[in-house]
């Protein structure tokens, strides 16, 4: 191949059946932070260096930074917000670092979607570290209504 050639990063050699799994979990407690105004659980699978972009193009740096940023949300404008996350797709680059996305739609608090489709896609990059998988960025764009 010469070096002009894209290629093509993909971990096919490893079963990643537990680390989607866990994957999943990660994003299942952003989704249960927000819906229950718990910041702490919204944050906890980030990195201490982690970085966010949010779907107003701020990007946010530093764990304490997304709990603090997500304390005042959670409080403020998004406390009577509920979601529904759909994880859409996890590569594997590597056995230890993947790129995941999920789509998110509004919801009310009793489970009744308001959005048909997607108001918003997040883009992932998660790494295995200690045992566990974390959030090294995400990055957050909103979907424009069809019509």
């Amino acid at each position: 191949m010469s070096t002009n050639e894209a290629p093509t990063v993909a971990d096919s050699g490893t079963d990643h059946t537990a680390d989607i799994a866990a994957i999943e979990q990660l994003i299942k407690d952003v989704e249960t932070g927000y819906n229950t105004n718990d910041a702490e659980l919204m944050v906890s699978g980030f990195l201490a260096n982690a970085s966010a972009g949010n779907a107003v193009g701020t990007v946010i740096t530093g764990r304490a930074a997304l709990l603090e940023a997500a304390r005042i949300g959670l409080s403020g404008f998004l406390k009577d917000k509920y979601v529904v996350y759909e994880l859409t797709d996890i590569v594997f680059l590597r056995p230890d670092i993947a790129v995941a996305h999920k789509a998110a739609r509004a919801r009310t608090a009793d489970g009744v979607l308001l959005d048909r489709d997607p108001a918003m896609v997040a883009l992932y990059v998660l790494v295995a570290e200690h045992g566990r998988w974390w959030v090294a960025a995400r990055h957050n764009t909103p979907v424009p209504a069809a019509g």
